[in-house]
């Protein structure tokens, strides 16, 4: 039986005695990299038939078998799994199965083979299809730098250790439908150039892609992982739909090199760096995925929240960015560009301030609700000097969330940066006519501004202090109404003890009686208004007070005689009490525009 030629290799140095049959001086001076048979000089292909068909019938089912380097074609693969075969199955058995760097020249059937030890295929080629549907592998599987130029069928294969597909190149389409790996799956650095197919697939463990390359695949799952898909680094060179089921997801300076939909259940997502040309949309999908057949996929493996949370975008350029019914609560803004242009879609969830009454010295303060961002917790936390929480802890509603470099202030972003960052998304809040979540973060901007004592000035400042005391920067309509109220009542206060004259001045008329009669002139005057005694706080004073007041707040003279010191304190209420009626009507159309 003739083998076939293995292509040209360098001279590299192999960890086993090999065959070198075919070596030439000039063009291969390695000759046939496949290890000895034992007891022979030569590899399994390079056997005489007399030999190979005696090492064959010396195997049994689950014989441990070493056959790195060695080339294979169709048939004699076929007789070596034969050999192997356990008639009660009947599919192929192997004990520890060693096939580095063999090359395959036809179809490598190794459908529903059991794998009892190791499989280790690293660095091997497969010039046809490598068939392994429905394997069973109970060691750890290694196919890292194997070569697959045909198609790759793992459909329903079972990895119960380990599986070692990284820096593999998929030329053909990769099947693994149904494929479960019961461990960490490692496909780093992967080069799939053609259909990828990973529906259906479990992963018990880590899911690792790192830097791996998807250069055609259009659909990309429903796959479910208990722990972390990790696409960092990863490309995608082609238009592609993901749906990934997972506890978390990495996508850590990806590269999306055209449009993609990313559908997502369950999931920590971080986006932190990511690239993209084209639109890429994040979607928390509301139910489990279906198969084709429209069975919805099995989720038993995540037991966490039903949410989808993206915990960063840093550093990313959101122009292109759509994410839809996502959990934004603990989610890092800062280092990411064209904030403004991010489209947010759906129910966006934002961190809340911390609930319930609070105490400041021995002053007690309650935060009004509003949607802020991580930053500005992480910031008020270390401000504070909150302890960090420990790791995986569920945030206390009634403090501020600790960020991950806590307490470090060289990385906690200060005032000024959260307050470009409430800029940004306030815009892509309007753009999205969401004006109560715009009015959140103008509240977040101005506060940020008030506590910025590097980049704001001190006048500006105090202005801002000003400004939220009275109104909660326009956007607190009890506030103003509060305030509004008190000032009226001081007026009125006022009013009564100062503002209002003892009595209503009498006029008099004034005159002279020329000597022997003639014409009376009178002159019609109006006495001074008597400053107040006695009792002055009487109901009739009360109403009079009050009219003046209210015709104040609408900028109305409610003629009524006032002293002079009454008459400043109507002009002064002129002035304060619209202002202030005029915020708390902001207030209420900010929170109701639409």
């Amino acid at each position: 039986m003739s083998a076939p030629s293995p292509p040209t290799h360098s001279t590299e140095a192999l960890s086993w005695p090999h065959c070198a049959h075919g070596a030439d001086p000039v063009t291969d001076p390695v000759g046939c990299r496949g290890i000895h048979v034992p007891g022979h000089t030569v590899c399994l292909a390079h056997l005489n038939d007399t030999d190979r068909t005696a090492y064959l019938t010396g195997l049994a089912p689950g014989a441990d078998i070493d056959h790195r380097g060695t080339p294979f074609t169709e048939i004699l693969l076929d007789q070596l799994l034969t050999a192997l075969t356990d008639l009660t199955t009947p599919h192929p058995h192997f004990g520890t199965a060693r096939f580095e760097r063999a090359q395959f020249s036809g179809d490598a059937r190794f459908d529903w083979a059991r794998f009892s030890g190791a499989a280790r295929f690293g660095g091997a080629r497969f010039f046809g299809v490598a068939g392994f549907g429905s394997a069973r592998f109970s060691g750890d599987a290694r196919f890292d730098r194997t070569q697959f130029s045909g198609v790759a069928r793992f459909g329903g294969a079972r990895f119960s250790r380990v599986a070692w597909f990284s820096r593999a190149q998929f030329s053909g389409d990769a099947r693994f439908e149904e494929t479960q790996f019961s461990s960490i799956a490692w496909f780093s650095r992967a080069q799939f150039s053609r259909v990828t197919r990973f529906e259906e697939a479990q992963f018990s463990g880590n899911a690792v892609f790192r830097e791996a390359q998807f250069l055609a695949s259009d659909w990309w799952g429903p796959l479910v992982c208990e722990e972390k898909v990790d696409l960092s680094g990863a490309v995608f060179g082609a238009p592609v739909t993901l749906e990934i089921a997972a506890d978390r997801v990495s996508c850590v300076r990806t590269r999306w090199e055209s449009t993609a939909t990313v559908r997502v259940r369950r999931a920590e997502v971080d986006l932190g760096y990511a690239v993209w040309t084209a639109p890429v949309a994040l979607t928390a999908h509301p139910v489990p995925f279906t198969d084709p057949g429209g069975t919805p996929v099995d989720e038993s493996l995540l037991t966490g929240p039903d949410r989808v949370w993206v915990t960063s975008v840093q550093g990313v350029d959101a122009a292109h960015l759509v994410l839809t019914d996502t959990d934004l609560s603990d989610c890092l803004f800062s280092g990411a560009f064209h904030l403004d242009q991010l489209r947010l879609e759906g129910r966006t969830t934002l961190a809340p301030t911390p609930t319930g009454f609070h105490r400041r010295g021995i002053a007690p303060i309650h935060w009004t609700r509003r949607r802020t961002l991580a930053e500005e917790h992480h910031w008020r936390a270390q401000r504070a000097g909150q302890p960090p929480a420990p790791a995986g802890a569920v945030p206390e509603p009634r403090r501020w969330r600790t960020g991950p470099h806590h307490p470090d202030p060289a990385r906690t972003p200060d005032p000024d940066d959260v307050a470009a960052l409430y800029r940004q998304l306030r815009k892509a809040f309007e753009d999205g006519k969401n004006e109560p979540g715009a009015a959140d973060f103008y509240y977040g901007e101005c506060e940020m501004r008030r506590h910025d004592r590097t980049g704001t000035p001190k006048t500006e400042r105090h202005l801002l202090w000003a400004y939220w005391l009275l109104s909660g920067y326009g956007l607190r309509a009890s506030r103003a109404l509060g305030w509004l109220a008190a000032a009226m009542l001081t007026t009125i206060l006022l009013l009564m003890a100062f503002g209002l004259p003892r009595s209503s001045p009498k006029q008099e008329a004034t005159g002279t009686v020329p000597a022997g009669g003639g014409t009376v002139t009178f002159i019609i005057d109006k006495q001074d208004p008597k400053n107040p005694t006695g009792d002055r706080f009487t109901s009739k004073r009360f109403d009079k007070a009050l009219s003046v007041t209210l015709n104040s707040v609408i900028f109305r003279s409610s003629g009524q005689d006032l002293t002079t010191t009454g008459t400043y304190i109507e002009m002064t209420s002129r002035i304060l009490e619209p202002a202030l009626l005029t915020l708390a009507v902001l207030a209420v159309r900010g929170r109701i525009k639409r």
